[in-house]
C-alpha cells in the first residue's frame, strides 16, 4: 500500500508508529525502543480488531449501534488493521534480527557440545557381544592380536591395489 491511504485510515499516533517501522528509522532503534513500539502497535492492532468486529456485529444486526445508527461499513476499519499487522510484523522481523546469535557465538556452542558429547562407538579392543560369548566345554587356544588383523588386512588391500594398477 502507498503512504497516501495510510493517511486517510490512520490517526496522527498511529500514522507516527508506522512511519517508525519503515527502514530508516527502523535500522537506527535499540531493542529497548522496538520492544516498545512493537507494545504500542500491539495495542492500536487490537483496538482497530474490536472496532471492525463491533462495526462487523452492528451490520449483521446482531449488536445494538455505538454511536446514534449502526455502522454500514467497516473495510476503514478492517484496511487499518492490515496496516498495523504490517507494521507489527516489520518490528517483529528486526527484534528477532537483534536477539539472533551471531556466527561465532554459534560455533562456540556447537564446539562446546561436541566436546562433552561423548563418542558413541566401542573401542578397538575385544568386546562382549552374543557372538564372542564360549561354547560349552570348548577353549580358544589362540587369541590373536587385534592390530594383527589389521595389519594383514591393510596389506591385503594394498596388494589388491597394486594388481588393479
Amino acid at each position: 500500500m502507498s503512504a497516501a491511504p495510510d493517511d486517510r485510515l490512520l490517526s496522527l499516533g498511529e500514522r507516527e508508529m508506522v512511519d517508525q517501522t519503515r527502514a530508516p528509522a527502523l535500522d537506527g532503534m535499540s531493542k529497548d525502543e522496538l520492544a516498545a513500539l512493537g507494545k504500542r502497535l500491539r495495542q492500536a492492532r487490537d483496538r482497530g480488531r474490536r472496532i471492525a468486529s463491533q462495526q462487523q456485529r452492528e451490520m449483521r444486526g446482531k449488536s445494538d449501534p455505538r454511536g446514534a445508527t449502526a455502522a454500514r461499513d467497516n473495510t476503514g476499519s478492517s484496511a487499518k488493521v492490515e496496516i498495523l499487522v504490517e507494521a507489527l510484523k516489520r518490528v517483529t522481523a528486526a527484534l528477532r534480527k537483534l536477539n539472533r546469535p551471531s556466527m561465532t557465538q554459534t560455533l562456540h556452542t556447537a564446539l562446546a557440545a561436541k566436546k562433552a558429547s561423548q563418542p558413541h562407538h566401542p573401542g578397538a579392543s575385544r568386546t562382549a557381544s552374543a557372538g564372542m560369548k564360549s561354547k560349552a566345554g570348548a577353549q580358544r587356544s589362540v587369541t590373536v592380536d587385534p592390530r594383527e588383523i589389521g595389519r594383514v588386512s591393510k596389506a591385503t588391500k594394498v596388494a589388491q591395489a597394486k594388481r588393479d594398477r
